[in-house]
Formats: C-alpha cells, sequence, structure tokens
C-alpha cells in the first residue's frame, strides 16, 4: 500500500542530492516512486544518489529495487569493475607467456606490456577529450552527450591491446634473430628496426585506411572506436615501435635477454622458433640464464 511506503520515501528525500520524491505508480502490492535528483541521469550526482538508496533500508518485508538510467548504469559499471582485473589478468599472462616463449626473455614480454599501456593512454585521453568532452564535434559530426558508454573503452582495451602486441612481435623476432646471429645487442636492435621498419609502417597506415571508415561512420559509438583505434595505431606505430622500444633495448644492452636458469631451459626446450637457434646463439642463452 501506498501509506506503508510513504515513510521510506520520507526517508529518501533526506538523502543528500535528492530534490523529491513522488509516487507515480501503485499495483497490488508494488509502489513505484520516482527520485529526482540535480544533474544528468550519467552525472555523480545520479550515481551517488542510487548508492544511497540502495543502502537504506526498506519497509519492513519489502524488496527494493532501483531502476532507470543511473542506476543500469551502476550495475554496468560494478560488473565490469568485478571482471575487468580478471580481463587484465588473463590478457597480460598470455602476452608474457607467450613473448616468452617465443623469445626466451622475462624482461622483454614485461616491457611490452608496459609500452601497450602508452598507446592504449593515448588512445584513452583523446576519446575522452573528443567524445565526452566534445572538442571537433563539428568536425566530426556527432553531439556529444557528457559522457562514454562504459563498454566502449573496455572492446577498445581487448583490441587495441591485441594490435600493440602484433607490432611488437614483428620488431622483436627480427631483433631476435640478429641476436642469435651475431650476440651484439645494440647491432641486433638496430638491424631489426631497420628490416621491420617498413613492414610496421605500411600494415600501420593499412589498417589506418581500413579503421578511418569507422570515424567516418554516423553512428556515434562506431566513430569512437574508430578515432580511438586511429590515435592508438598513430602513436603504437611511430612513438613507441620506432622510438620507445628500440631506445629501452639499447639502455638495457644484454639483460634484454635474461631469464632464470629454470625458465631458460624450458624456452631451450619449448621455445617458439622458426629454425633451429645457431650454436653461438644457443650458448649465449644458456650464459645468460644461469
Amino acid at each position: 500500500p501506498v501509506e506503508a511506503v510513504r515513510p521510506f520515501a520520507d526517508r529518501i528525500t533526506q538523502l543528500p542530492g535528492v530534490t523529491g520524491v513522488t509516487v507515480t505508480a501503485n499495483r497490488a502490492e508494488a509502489t513505484l516512486l520516482s527520485v529526482t535528483y540535480p544533474g544528468e541521469p550519467t552525472g555523480d550526482v545520479a550515481q551517488d544518489v542510487v548508492r544511497a538508496v540502495r543502502d537504506l533500508p526498506g519497509p519492513a518485508g519489502a524488496e527494493v529495487l532501483v531502476g532507470g538510467r543511473p542506476g543500469a548504469d551502476r550495475d554496468l559499471l560494478d560488473s565490469l569493475g568485478a571482471r575487468l582485473p580478471w580481463m587484465a589478468l588473463l590478457m597480460a599472462a598470455a602476452t608474457l607467456v607467450l613473448l616468452f616463449l617465443a623469445f626466451g626473455s622475462v624482461v622483454l614480454p614485461v616491457k611490452a606490456v608496459l609500452m601497450n599501456l602508452i598507446s592504449i593512454g593515448a588512445s584513452f585521453g583523446v576519446v575522452v577529450w573528443i567524445f565526452q568532452d566534445g572538442h571537433l564535434a563539428d568536425l566530426l559530426g556527432f553531439t556529444p552527450t557528457g559522457f562514454i558508454e562504459p563498454s566502449n573503452p573496455i572492446l577498445m582495451l581487448a583490441v587495441l591491446f591485441g594490435l600493440a602486441t602484433d607490432y611488437e612481435v614483428f620488431l622483436l623476432s627480427r631483433v631476435r634473430e640478429e641476436w642469435d646471429r651475431t650476440g651484439d645487442n645494440t647491432a641486433a636492435v638496430a638491424a631489426g628496426l631497420q628490416h621491420t621498419g617498413r613492414i610496421i609502417t605500411a600494415a600501420a597506415l593499412l589498417l589506418i585506411v581500413v579503421v578511418a571508415g569507422f570515424a567516418t561512420g554516423g553512428m556515434a559509438f562506431i566513430k569512437l572506436i574508430g578515432v580511438g583505434m586511429i590515435v592508438a595505431i598513430v602513436v603504437d606505430a611511430t612513438l613507441v615501435r620506432a622510438l620507445l622500444v628500440p631506445a629501452t633495448m639499447r639502455l638495457l644492452g644484454r639483460w634484454n635477454w635474461w631469464a632464470p636458469g629454470p625458465l631458460g631451459r624450458v624456452y631451450r626446450r619449448y621455445g617458439l622458433r622458426e629454425s633451429d637457434t645457431p650454436a653461438g646463439g644457443e650458448s649465449r642463452q644458456s650464459e645468460f640464464t644461469r
């Protein structure tokens, strides 16, 4: 009955951010209360009101459900927040294991994961600046809403992490080949960058052309993904792979190829190679993994 929920409605009106509570529907044993608050349904005030109402003890014997756009957003964010660490852990673990098996080092996989975060972080920053803050809206042809659908950055994260790892494999495969042949880290990095730079640039340009179709589309969330991917690809293929990765590998020197003894034996037994490692490379790996 409406009379039974009025005390509960009065308690809601006393919550911070609530400007009013109205009984808008009543049927059998269900009563619908509409809560008003200042600001947008996607704003921080709305989220705070959802949390406060859900924490408020309901009428005896009644179940309190909070719906609407703020409630749905809160549920989505909680769900993503609970599963995102597992997603990140799975991606990082798979990358670390596969890159170790490919290159026999525990340093290079960790560096690869950290470098991937640079291009992804730059992409997220540009997406927020454009699609949340509304810059370049007229040029790109969309209406800014002041927020970004939470699931869009998650999709971007998964796709961009995989693309960045692909470029890393292109470069490191050639560097590893030179390292096995010469044992000179500086020469290996220079030769690897020289032989793969054009391949990485061409692959990046091709992908940018394809993804540009997303950025010129009429749907805002497709446009967002397209712009975010273009930014990440440009940063990754230029700043990260052409500058930061070679520079850090030059500074690390022989430590690029370091692995503990047991892991070194695992690599020699199960490592992923296009061909058998030359004798010199095999001895260098044994020497540096003790």
